[in-house]
């Protein structure tokens, strides 16, 4: 059967499936959204609160750096505490992936460029199958070998893939193969050059991210090019937004690029106008404050909120619940794309705020769907 509208469709790499604890990555599974919380692991109580405003952002896997020993002495009562797949992140001392397998980790982190010899990575896959762990080889343009970089020149395409190759190959050489590969750099080009060629040769899932991508609006929008491009071409089972923001932060921006490009829906999907001397209210203010109250819904749903008539009709027509902005402080309200009813402006917050809630219960209690303005023609 084909597309209604083909220019939307996405045709996923096919690789194969790994469970990070009970999350499944690759294959047909929903591309997941990762964090890494930037607490002291010592510090148990703080790090598990951050892990709880990250779950309720929308994390589906975490993760945690384990840097000591005294980061995973007590790292099972972190992992007891998660709803989410923990991730134990390690570099330099391999004894730490050891501890952390043997406290829940669900799966372990590790560098090529510096988690030492054969040996101590054959030490890890025997801890990690004992206790059911997956592992990511994270390659990072920032610390790849010495050999490769000496026989390169510099980080590059090549030199990634043959360092994520390389370690592939040693955990299957252990006969390991629950394992998912990244191949990062803070240059875009570079990253997903690398993906790219990495997708090509290997059949294991991928986890997508630009490194040290920057703060949270230049992180944003290095980030959206570098993993946005990767994913509509169908690379990338899984993503972390790289930014010198809290964590959660990392979540929202995630599940933004995953909803533009129509692969994850959660929440309420806002369609605004940048604002102009037309508009008939604030919109930007307006936008903000929405954002904010709506945070709690989960439910995936769209909002259109447009300052005035000239666009704002046309995109209420789109969306589950639409504000336009109209003349002596009364604007247009629409329901599932039609027109329905006027509001004030001093009770318009309220007002779209309890009528998105209402919805979202609806949709919930399988009283109502989210509105799709294509779905009769989809059907036809």
């Amino acid at each position: 059967m084909s597309s209604v509208r083909p220019w939307r469709d996405i045709m996923r790499r096919q690789s194969r499936q790994i469970m990070v604890g009970n999350v499944p990555v690759g294959g047909d599974a929903p591309i997941t959204v990762q964090t890494m919380t930037n607490t002291p692991t010592e510090d148990v109580g703080a790090t598990i609160d951050q892990i709880r405003r990250c779950e309720e952002a929308g994390a589906d896997i975490i993760r945690v750096s384990c840097p000591t020993a005294e980061a995973t002495e007590h790292f099972d009562k972190i992992t007891k505490a998660a709803n989410v797949p923990i991730v134990a992140d390690i570099h330099f001392h391999y004894k730490r992936a050891l501890e952390a397998a043997d406290k829940g980790a669900a799966c372990l982190r590790i560098n090529p460029g510096n988690i030492g010899s054969s040996e101590r990575v054959a030490e890890v896959v025997r801890a990690a199958k004992a206790n059911g762990c997956a592992i990511r080889i994270g390659v990072n343009a920032g610390s790849l070998e010495k050999d490769l970089l000496e026989k390169y020149g510099e980080p590059c395409p090549e030199a990634l893939i043959e360092s994520a190759l390389d370690h592939i190959k040693l955990l299957q050489d252990h006969d390991f193969h629950e394992f998912k590969v990244a191949v990062k750099a803070s240059d875009v080009f570079l990253a997903v050059a690398a993906y790219h060629g990495l997708a090509d040769a290997v059949d294991c899932p991928l986890h997508l991210g630009i490194t040290e991508a920057g703060g949270l609006v230049g992180g944003t929008v290095k980030s959206s090019i570098g993993i946005g491009s990767l994913l509509w071409a169908g690379i990338g089972d899984t993503i972390r937004v790289s930014l010198s923001a809290e964590p959660e932060q990392e979540v929202k921006v995630g599940y933004e690029i995953l909803k533009s490009l129509g692969l994850r829906t959660r929440g309420v999907r806002v369609v605004s106008c940048p604002s102009c001397s037309r508009q008939g209210f604030d919109v930007i203010r307006t936008v903000e404050t929405l954002e904010k109250r709506l945070e709690h819904i989960k439910t995936p749903m769209s909002l259109s909120v447009l300052g005035c008539v000239v666009n704002g009709p046309g995109e209420a027509r789109e969306t589950d619940i639409g504000i336009t902005g109209g003349g002596n402080g009364k604007h247009m309200v629409y329901l599932s794309g039609v027109t329905d009813h006027h509001v004030k402006i001093d009770d318009m917050l309220d007002h779209i705020v309890r009528l998105v809630e209402t919805k979202a219960a609806q949709i919930e209690a399988g009283e109502a769907v989210a509105f799709d303005p294509h779905a009769k023609e989809a059907a036809e």
